[in-house]
């Protein structure tokens, strides 16, 4: 579920679930961590792009797999998940996320973890979870991090969808670009980075570290109890029940 490919000095993470719109599941979450963490530990390796493939960079949660888990086993998965996204922010080497298509839920989220987001101006960008019954349960100060709390909660509320026009007005996006177009730019600026000392860029990023990951890990937890008890709500059931009975 996940392609690695290694060019020049640029680790290219690609999820690779089509089928499942490239759909969050705890195996593709384990893969997906295993690779970040060879290119983090890789010294030919400079700087890590993270895509999608197409149609899009993905879509959030597997549902069809939480539908089948009880709450308990739900908020671990996503706990994974949640340390994950937080890692990137701890890790020595930028990661870039490039994005067409859309970036749904913890797609989102996802994206927004990353250091630096390229994006199609015609990707989609949207939350749905408030309109499933639920807040979303990791990486909410991350996107604080980028566009501040009133914005942040407003996205949150997921009422409707932005497209990357207006995500890259807001500062969810770092760099707007032609449909088609995402993962060259994307590598373009993964090479301007490589070119940086590695020490220098790894100082870099531990020093805004507290500025970006500050209280990210509490932060997580508290949305964990509140997807917890979110879950228990009628909605949500309702939520879960139409992705239990899909094939």
């Amino acid at each position: 579920m996940i392609k690695y490919q290694l060019q020049d000095a640029v680790a290219v993470v690609t999820i690779d679930r089509p089928q499942r719109r490239n759909a969050l599941g705890s195996d593709l979450i384990a893969e997906l961590g295993a690779a970040l963490a060879s290119a983090e530990h890789d010294d030919a390796v400079r700087a890590i792009v993270l895509t999608g493939a197409a149609p899009a960079f993905c879509a959030g949660s597997d549902l069809k797999e939480l539908a089948g888990l009880s709450i308990g086993e739900m908020c671990h998965h996503e706990a994974v998940t949640a340390s994950f996204a937080r890692s990137i922010g701890y890790r020595a080497k930028p990661v870039i996320a490039a994005v067409e298509g859309y970036a749904l839920g913890g797609g989102f989220i996802l994206a927004a973890c990353c250091d630096i987001v390229v994006s199609a101006s015609n990707a989609r960008w949207h939350l749905p979870e408030a309109p499933n019954g639920w807040l979303p349960p990791w990486g909410l100060a991350a996107l604080v991090a980028r566009v501040g709390p009133v914005r942040a909660r407003r996205l949150t509320w997921g009422a409707k969808p932005i497209d990357a026009v207006e995500a890259e007005r807001i500062g969810l996006v770092d760099d707007l670009v032609e449909p088609g177009a995402a993962l060259a730019h994307a590598m373009e600026v993964a090479n301007q980075l490589a070119a940086v000392p590695p020490e220098a860029v790894a100082s870099t990023k531990r020093y805004f570290e507290p500025f970006i990951m500050a209280d990210a890990e509490r932060l997580d937890e508290a949305a964990s109890r509140e997807f917890a008890s979110n879950c228990e709500s009628p909605s949500s059931k309702t939520t879960f029940a139409r992705f239990t009975v899909k094939s």
